[in-house]
């Protein structure tokens, strides 16, 4: 059974993100549905996949990740406004059964992310 997961990872910190919002969007040209908002646990993970079962379907998505307002939570230094405040991936899911994990490094100045295993 195919699925989509992810976790935040804080590069300043050196660990997990807890407290980081996530929205998932599917994508069907000009359309935004938003199917779940929700916040990261203390292993910066979700408590569920965020897509599993009929709901993972193959199409485009886009995870937005809140980490100006996670790092203004933690005090961590960074531009006012922030540099980076919400970071949007947009990915494609091709194989119905596959599992898609998409985490996110971060820091208030860079990210990087890949498609996980």
């Amino acid at each position: 059974m195919g699925r989509l997961s992810t976790h935040v990872l804080d590069t300043v910190n050196g660990g997990p993100a807890k407290g980081v919002r996530i929205t998932l969007h599917r994508l069907d040209g000009d359309a935004r549905t938003t199917l779940t908002d929700l916040l990261t646990n203390g292993d910066g993970r979700t408590d569920a996949p965020l897509l599993i079962g009929d709901a993972f379907r193959p199409g485009a998505y886009e995870l937005n990740f809140h980490v100006g307002a996670y790092f203004r939570a933690r005090g961590t230094a960074q531009a006012s406004p922030p540099f980076l405040d919400v970071v949007p991936i947009r990915f494609t899911i091709a194989e119905a059964g596959g599992h898609y994990h998409v985490p996110l490094l971060c820091s208030p100045w860079a990210y990087s992310t890949y498609r996980g295993s």
